[in-house]
Order: C-alpha cells, then structure tokens, then sequence
C-alpha cells in the first residue's frame, strides 16, 4: 500500500510530512514524499523517497527565482508542478495527503481526482480553517468592507477572494488534464472533512456543524541527535541561555545584522548568554565575547529543554517544541498563522507575542521580562505536560482506517 505525501512549504510544512511518514511506515505502510528540494536531507535516515515539487523554497521567498515576481504567475506554475509531481507517485497509490501552499494544495487533489485516489487535507494550524468561532487573518491585497464584522461574512469574503485570486487558474488547469471545473476553490482545496495537526491544548478546534475536522495532535517525528560538541561545550560553560532563532524566515525591516545587534544586545540587557540559530535570517556574532554563540541546524527536541527561553518566528512546528520542551516562548510573528500562535501563547501564560515582525533591543527586552518571569517558567512547565506526542501515529492510524472503509465500501 503507497501514501503519498504531499507539501510546498518552508520545514515547518514539510517536518510533520515526516513525522506522519515515520507513522505510516511503522504501519506497514509505502511512502513517498513530494516537496521542494530544499529538504531533502529531512528524509535522510527513514527510508522515504523524495519527489522534488518545485523551485527551492528558499530562492522562491528570497526572490531568487528568475522572472517569477508576481502571485498569478508563480501560482499558475505552482499547480501544474504539484500536478504533475503527484502524478506519477500517486498512480495506484491508496491515498494523498496534502498540505503547504494552496496552488500546490490544489494541484496535489487535482492529481488524486484524476487517479482516483483518497485526499486528505491537512491544516497545521486552526487559523486557516473556517470556523464561525474566530475571523480569517486577511491575505496581502484582500480589501474587507468597512463595517462587516461577523466572522461567517469574513470567512464567505475569504472563499471569494480566493475565488478571485486563484479560481481562473485552477480552472485552466483543471480543463487542460479534463477535469471539471469547480466552484469553490476553497472549499475544494480543504474538503469538508479536513485533518487539523495541532495539539488541542495550544490550538484547540471549537466545533462547527460546516465542517467537520479531525484534530489529530500535531505531527512529531522524533529526533534522537546528540547536540554537536562545541555545543555542549557552550551550554556546560554557565547559565542556560536564551535561544533565539527564525527557522525559515528572512527577517523584515532591518539587515542580519541589525537584527542579530537587537537580539543580542536585549538578552545580555536580561542578564542571559544567547543562543543564536542563524537560520534565513542569516543571525551572526556582533563581537567576540564568549557569552553568545551561533548554532546551524541543529536537534530543538533535546536543546530547548536546555534553554532559559525561546525566541522564535511563531511557526507552529517550533511553538510545539518549544511548548513541549517547557520553554517560555516570545513570539515575533511574521506572516501566516504566526500571530494565531503569538496569541495562543500569550494566552496560555506560557510566553508572550512581540509588537510588530521587527524586534529592537528595547522591544525585545520588554517580551524577554515576561517570558523570563519565574510565573512564566512554572506556567510553561504545567502546559508541557499536557502536549501530545501521539498525533503522527494517530493520523496514521486514522488514514488507514479511511483507507480500509473505502476498500470494504468498493
């Protein structure tokens, strides 16, 4: 039996594809994976090939990718690849599951529909599911008339902009592999009976009769790296640090370096050795003292257990590590779902969102005096308990129990 797996992302999009990767192998299960090349290594040392979907993330977000600037030309392009990078894994295969970029996403349920194929749609976050409970974060250049306020009529305004933005495209692309067109983008895209792989404590799901969502706990693949040597040298030399890390973000409104001055700058004001994780944002030493030191990519599974606090861009796989590890977290939302997990940690006590995607080191100072508060500590150690490592096996369990209903159903 063969799942395909399906992503166009940054590693927080493809990192919990793995986790569900690992889960569907241990039962039984054939996977391959589709994703940017980017990340290839993620899948070194589980056995699961790789499909390549796509440019690098990493030249596509930093404008490397030559003549592809505007949204309708990358998103035209962008679903024909995840078509066509699905095509061939999936045919025969007995389910997709996708998740990521929403022309990929699209792309990818065109793919299973023309095979006929079981699809899975996956949300890492509640913030991107409809929901009568909270608004819909407006996408860049989406315009909301004054005075509308209910959040079904901002939900029904979210399906029509991506109508607008998407819905011709998708449609050509569908008539050129003879497919129907569809209606609703959207709705087609996400299905009504989406997974959602978040931990119900940080970002619960409140019940809604337009949509029925499986929440499954989030995606962990577990990561048994020792922390390199020159690390372990830095941790053992004094205090825990603070750790502070973008993943996979260029940083907005100020340089690398400006940016790792601001950080640096406000941990020392904490009166903490800092912890650079140089990531996109290219973060980098301002002199040679030895109270901070620069890591690559490295296990944040053992090293945020070992931290005073974390600093982080607000992706969803980094705000369940850090929260299971018990770190207190400061958020510096970017883009995204990233201030719904800002304020789903300033909501818990368990850290607190930064004001604005620019940290200073005045304003950074400010966001480390909570997070470093002893009742922030205490708080951050309680939620920690309550995190779930099951959901990788629990969504895998869940996708051959489907598959298994429509077999017996055929």
């Amino acid at each position: 039996m063969r799942i395909v797996l399906v992503t166009y992302g940054s590693r927080g999009d493809v990192g919990p594809m793995t986790g569900l990767a690992v889960g569907l192998k241990a039962l039984g299960a054939e996977v391959r994976v589709c994703a940017p090349p980017d990340f290839a290594q993620l899948l070194d040392g589980i056995d699961v090939p790789l499909t390549p979907l796509g440019w690098p993330i990493r030249a596509l977000a930093t404008g490397a990718v030559p003549g592809k600037t505007s949204l309708s030309d990358i998103a035209a392009d962008l679903t024909a690849m995840a078509y066509e990078a699905v095509a061939g894994p999936a045919e025969g295969c007995a389910a997709v599951v996708a998740t990521g970029s929403f022309p990929a996403v699209a792309g990818a349920r065109a793919a299973a529909e023309k095979l006929g194929a079981p699809y899975v749609f996956t949300s890492f976050s509640p913030s991107y599911l409809p929901t009568p409970h909270r608004p819909p974060r407006p996408w860049p250049g989406q315009e909301v008339p004054a005075g509308v306020t209910d959040n079904r009529a901002l939900w029904d305004l979210d399906a029509e902009h991506k109508n607008a933005l998407f819905g011709e495209m998708i449609n050509a692309h569908r008539a050129s592999i003879g497919l129907p067109p569809v209606d609703g983008v959207r709705d087609y895209a996400f299905t009504d009976r989406p997974f959602l792989a978040a931990d119900p404590v940080l970002g619960p799901w409140q019940e809604t009769p337009d949509l029925d969502v499986v929440q499954t706990g989030v995606w962990i693949r577990p990561d048994e790296r020792p922390l390199p040597a020159d690390l372990e040298a830095f941790l053992a030399a004094g205090a825990e640090p603070v750790y502070v890390g973008f993943g996979s973000m260029p940083m907005r409104g100020a340089s690398a370096r400006e940016i790792s001055q601001a950080v640096i700058e406000a941990v020392r004001t904490r009166g903490h050795r800092v912890l650079l994780g140089s990531g996109w944002a290219d973060l980098t030493l301002i002199d040679d003292r030895d109270d901070c030191f620069v890591v690559g990519e490295v296990n944040h599974q053992e090293l945020f257990g070992r931290v005073a606090a974390v600093v982080h861009h607000g992706g969803a796989g980094t705000t369940a590590t850090a929260a299971r590890a018990g770190a207190p977290q400061v958020i510096v939302p970017q883009v995204a779902d990233q201030p719904y997990w800002a304020s789903r940690v300033t909501e818990l006590g368990i850290g607190t969102g930064h004001d604005g995607p620019t940290p200073t080191a005045e304003s950074l100072s400010v966001a480390l005096k909570i997070a470093l508060a002893p009742e922030t500590g205490a708080r951050a150690a309680v939620v920690a308990q309550t995190v779930r490592i099951d959901g990788a096996e629990v969504a895998a369990n869940l996708v051959l129990d489907m598959i298994g209903r429509i077999g017996s159903a055929g």
